[in-house]
């Protein structure tokens, strides 16, 4: 198949990208789950835009809601070379109203059917629905071929994942030809494969539609006075049940740096999931490769000098070990280990940070100790604050997790300090 008939250039990406995120806690008070930083520079939404990008999509809209003032700032700022002369765009679709005066966005199909004149507008043969808000990398090309090949009404995503860890998740009983025959959410029993009965095949939020049978489906949707307007719990069931729907595993179609490397994909949904994800990376060999120049993670550049590591005394170096240090940061006088540091953090001397997630502007004062943290964008760390030593102490001012990680943000230090 030659690029002229790429399947992704009659292609639009719509992505979801409105929802809260409120197992984060606190780090969605002020911005949507998307919106999140992840990774030393990239936002969580970057993942999904990339791989659309990657993939050849250059029409792409993005459906916001909840708090979405970063993410739109962060799209503008970021994602602002698409050239409309070029036939490319890059919307963004905050809830507006647009269908009536009562009515927001009321689930993920309706924020698609609220915007179906904008789809039209791009005069496109295929949709990709996207959510905004996972870690992988994709090549969509792939999954679109299986789905005009097999003639599916949707195809849906899929993730494999052993069958006693699948309650979690929306999943599918499949046919030997990968049909789906039942979508189940949340089940307590989940459904094996025909091929082994131990893995279940669970959905990732992703899913493709030629856009003229998706158009007629969301209008008899958004008629429905019973539904609840949305992808996985109203529209996939219904095609399940009077139409053609296909499963597209994700091992078909993963970007990996290596042909031994795992499927690399994680719902970042928790302040755990969120701190090891990004804690991960820095591992000698990460399973996640932001390297690879092949399939690159795009996203806004902000332009900052290089990292700085000043201070050479005994309990007063400056130093990174099995860190990610961003750009913009000064490490003066600290030992910094299995940390990843965003933008312009600065610590000071006689600190120590181990296992530390620090958000762009974070400050961390003289002699204070952070381990197993994850710290909110332009907290300021005061001097000699002690954080993963006594859980019971950190749970008094401080989010302490189950797995013993504590979320620091500045108005929980600003009560402590009161």
């Amino acid at each position: 198949m030659g690029p002229s008939q790429r399947l992704t250039a009659r292609t639009m990406a719509f992505v979801l990208a409105g929802g809260r995120g409120s197992r984060l806690k606190e780090l969605t008070d002020i911005r949507a789950k998307p919106a999140v930083p992840f990774g030393g520079k990239a936002r969580i939404v970057d993942f999904a835009l990339s791989n659309a990008l990657n993939s050849g999509i250059r029409k792409m809209a993005i459906a916001t809601q909840y708090k979405a003032h970063s993410l739109i700032r962060h799209c503008q700022r970021g994602w602002n070379f698409f050239r409309a002369e070029r036939n490319e765009y890059l919307d963004v679709l905050p809830a507006s109203q647009r269908v009536d005066e009562v009515h927001w966005y009321r689930g993920t199909a309706d924020a698609v059917f609220q915007n179906i004149d904008i789809v039209d507008s791009y005069d496109v043969d295929y949709v990709v629905v996207l959510a905004g808000d996972h870690i992988y990398k994709m090549d969509y090309e792939v999954m679109l071929r299986q789905h005009v090949e097999s003639g599916a009404d949707v195809t849906v995503g899929c993730l494999t994942v052993p069958r006693h860890e699948a309650s979690a998740f929306g999943v599918m009983a499949i046919d030997e030809t990968d049909r789906v025959t039942s979508f189940l959410e949340k089940p307590a029993d989940p459904p094996g494969t025909p091929d082994d009965p131990d893995i279940t095949l669970a959905s990732m939020g992703i899913y493709v539609f030629r856009w003229d049978f998706l158009r007629d489906l969301l209008r008899k949707d958004a008629d429905d006075a019973d539904s609840k307007h949305d992808f996985g719990g109203d529209l996939i069931p219904y095609i399940v049940k009077n139409g053609k729907a296909m499963a597209h595993r994700f091992s078909e179609s993963c970007v990996k740096h290596s042909p031994d490397a795992p499927a690399y994909w994680r719902d970042v949904g928790t302040v755990d999931a969120y701190w090891k994800a990004n804690i991960d990376l820095t591992d000698f060999n990460p399973d996640l490769d932001l390297w690879d120049t092949n399939w690159p993670i795009w996203t806004y550049s902000e332009s900052v000098p290089p990292a700085k590591f000043i201070h050479d005394e005994e309990c007063r170096r400056g130093l990174a070990i099995s860190s990610m240090v961003s750009g913009g940061c000064i490490i003066s006088g600290t030992e910094v280990r299995e940390s990843l540091l965003f933008t312009r953090v600065h610590t000071n001397s006689y600190a120590a940070l181990t296992r530390v997630v620090a958000l762009p502007d974070v400050v961390v004062q003289r002699s204070a100790r952070l381990t197993d943290c994850v710290v909110d964008r332009g907290v300021v760390i005061p001097e000699g604050l002690v954080v993963g030593e006594d859980p019971e102490e950190d749970r008094r001012w401080f989010r302490v997790t189950e797995a013993g990680v504590t979320l620091i943000t500045q108005s929980m230090l600003d009560r402590r300090a009161g």
